[in-house]
Parts: C-alpha cells; sequence; structure tokens
C-alpha cells in the first residue's frame, strides 16, 4: 500500500471507481431533472413572466421591504452569535473546571438549554417580555429572537468547546503547570488559542444555523428578510419570485461567512506555523514554580 492511501479503507480499484463514476452520474441525473421539472412547472404557472420580477428592479421596493429585512436579519444574526460565542465559552470552559459541582450545574444547564426547541422559546419570550414590560415595546420581538438564539446556540457551542480543548494533547497542560501556570493562565495562553483554530469549522457551521435560524422571528412578527419576501409576494402577487430572491440572498450571507471564516481559519493556522508556536511574556508566568524548576531570568 502507498504511503498516499487512506488508512481507514481500502483504496477503490479499477471496477469500483468505474461503479463510483457511474452512481455520480445517476445521481447528478436525477438532480437535473428534479431541476428541471420544477423550472417547467413554475414557467406553466407563469412565474417567470417579466411581469412577476419586474418589482425586484424597483428601488421602492428595496427600500420598503427587502432592506429593512435584510437589516433585521443581519442585527439578529450578529448580536447573537456575539452572545453565543461569548457564552459558549464560558460554559465550555466551566464545564471543565477542577470543582465537581461546578462541572454539574454548567452541564445541567447546558444540556437543558440544548433540549428547548428554539420557535418554543421565542415564542415563550416575547410573550413574558411582553406581559412584563421588560423591553420596550419596538423592541420586544428583536430580544425574543436573540435571547432564544443565544440561548440555544451557547449550548452547542459550550460542547464544541469542551470538545475542542479535550481534544488537545495532555502533554501541554502538564507542562504548562510543570512550569508553574495557573489554570486560568494554562487556559488562556495555551489551551484556548489551540483549540479555536480547531473548533473554527464547528463554530462557523453553528454561526450559518444561527443565520438561518433568525428566520424564525417571522413567527413573532420580527420583521427579518423572510417575513419581508412574504410581504413582498403579498403585495406584488409574486410570492415564488420573491422567496427565491431571499433565497439567493440567505445563499449569498451564508456562503460569504464561511468563506470568511475559512480565510481567518488558513490565517491562524499559517501564524501558527510561522510562529512556531504561541511566546509568553516574562511576567505572564508565575514565579512560584514547582520544586526544582528555575524560571528565574538570566
Amino acid at each position: 500500500m502507498s504511503s498516499g492511501a487512506s488508512v481507514l479503507f481500502d483504496a477503490p480499484g479499477p471496477k469500483a471507481r468505474v461503479r463510483h463514476w457511474i452512481y455520480s452520474v445517476l445521481v447528478a441525473a436525477v438532480l437535473v431533472a428534479i431541476a428541471v421539472w420544477m423550472f417547467l412547472a413554475f414557467q406553466r404557472e407563469g412565474q417567470f413572466t417579466a411581469e412577476k420580477w419586474k418589482p425586484f428592479l424597483e428601488a421602492e421596493v428595496w427600500e420598503t421591504y427587502l432592506l429593512p429585512g435584510l437589516e433585521g436579519t443581519l442585527t439578529a444574526a450578529v448580536l447573537s452569535i456575539i452572545g453565543a460565542l461569548i457564552f459558549g465559552m464560558i460554559f465550555g470552559i466551566l464545564r471543565l473546571s477542577d470543582h465537581t459541582w461546578v462541572r454539574w450545574v454548567a452541564g445541567a444547564i447546558v444540556e437543558l438549554a440544548r433540549a428547548i426547541p428554539v420557535l418554543i422559546l421565542m415564542i415563550f419570550l416575547f410573550a413574558v417580555f411582553g406581559d412584563y414590560k421588560v423591553f420596550p415595546s419596538d423592541q420586544l420581538a428583536l430580544a425574543a429572537v436573540v435571547i432564544a438564539l443565544i440561548v440555544y446556540n451557547a449550548s452547542v457551542i459550550a460542547e464544541i468547546v469542551r470538545a475542542g480543548i479535550r481534544s488537545l494533547p495532555k502533554g501541554q497542560s502538564e507542562a504548562a503547570v510543570a512550569l508553574g501556570m495557573r489554570k486560568t493562565q494554562l487556559m488562556r495562553l495555551v489551551l484556548l488559542p489551540q483549540a479555536i483554530t480547531a473548533m473554527l469549522p464547528a463554530l462557523v457551521s453553528q454561526m450559518v444555523v444561527v443565520l438561518k435560524d433568525t428566520a424564525l422571528g417571522y413567527q413573532i412578527t420580527y420583521v427579518e428578510l423572510v417575513r419581508s419576501g412574504q410581504q413582498v409576494g403579498a403585495a406584488e402577487q409574486n410570492t415564488i419570485p420573491a422567496l427565491m430572491v431571499i433565497a439567493i440572498i440567505m445563499i449569498s450571507l451564508n456562503i460569504a461567512l464561511s468563506f470568511l471564516a475559512t480565510r481567518l481559519e488558513k490565517r491562524l493556522r499559517s501564524r501558527r506555523k510561522k510562529g512556531g508556536g504561541a511566546v509568553l511574556a516574562a511576567d505572564s508566568i508565575v514565579t512560584d514554580a514547582a520544586p526544582g524548576v528555575d524560571i528565574t531570568k538570566k
């Protein structure tokens, strides 16, 4: 077996490669057939006529419906992503605490948050905030959407963080402890910088989920992109074209987010390779190191 061969499965032979090629062609043909069937069906219903698509060439439609909806989607997504990352990091680290009661409490909160459907939580928070006037009336829907997305996605990110930190070699933690580093220094200077790079693909996937889940705010009257598309469709009698435009915008946003995250991941990995590891400041390590370890300045 060559050095480039996979260790997880045997490399396919000539017959297997032919079968895989045939399967790929068949699947592609089925997908093309479905796309053609849908196109012809929409065409028969007159969904591709110029009259249906003309409103999207008018600035008034974008200013009245689509741009406010896009702003609502991005606002909710940005706030939710920032909050989910912050609380996800906190609870992910708490789940690795040396104190048993801290791990249990953090674990219970994370598991409870993961078990609650996002839409149910949005509706519940919207009702509670409205009854008790927690937020101004014009901010109720935004607050419910953002907090619900933060609660759920922070619980998922917490598990990603915990798994990412646990995947690192134990030798690094042992070496840092031998140098006299405290637990907070170990986490902040050694583990988290490496874990974040390893976790970035999973974190990006969760950010895309947050962006898409903002559409659930439609159920509690939050003005976001999907709701705006429905309003355009009702006003212009072109629901299918409106939803197609919304889908194109959402797909473009997700692709842009994934592209930026991929660039960031490559940049972080290249910096680690060039730097050869993190360089710690002299005053960042405690002076009361383990016996026999000399950390004094030369």
